[in-house]
């Protein structure tokens, strides 16, 4: 069982190597990442210019009593792209790191793309 999990864990390791290795060359850009878990989903944009995160949002942030997870992605991509242009981020790179476009971090993104950050 337990060599079961590591090779699962190996294989995603692997997935986010190969998506990261695409985004992280271009410097003139910031990198938005997304993580998400069971419980709780973040989102944060880093420059790796410098090696530094200039903002983050997770769900223990805002207020998400009774609503569905998709629901909450997006609250947080809205939420993060008003603290990117706070700081006059307007442009950023979308690093879905293993995960597949779609379901939380699909709406993740479309939620950032409403508030007006260019993905």
């Amino acid at each position: 069982m337990k060599n079961r999990e590591v090779i699962k864990f190996n294989k995603f390791k692997l997935r986010q190597k190969r998506t990261r290795a695409k985004i992280v060359g271009k410097l003139e850009l910031p990198r938005l990442t997304v993580k998400r878990s069971l419980k709780h989903f973040y989102m944060q944009i880093i420059d790796d210019k410098n090696g530094q995160t200039i903002c983050a949002v997770c769900d223990k942030d805002i207020k998400v009593e009774g609503k569905k997870p998709v629901e909450v992605a997006k609250l947080i991509g809205q939420e993060l792209a008003k603290k990117a242009k706070e700081k006059k981020i307007e442009k950023v790179r979308f690093d879905r790191g293993a995960y597949k476009y779609h379901g939380r971090v699909k709406a993740a993104a479309e939620g950032a793309r409403e508030q007006g950050l260019e993905i």
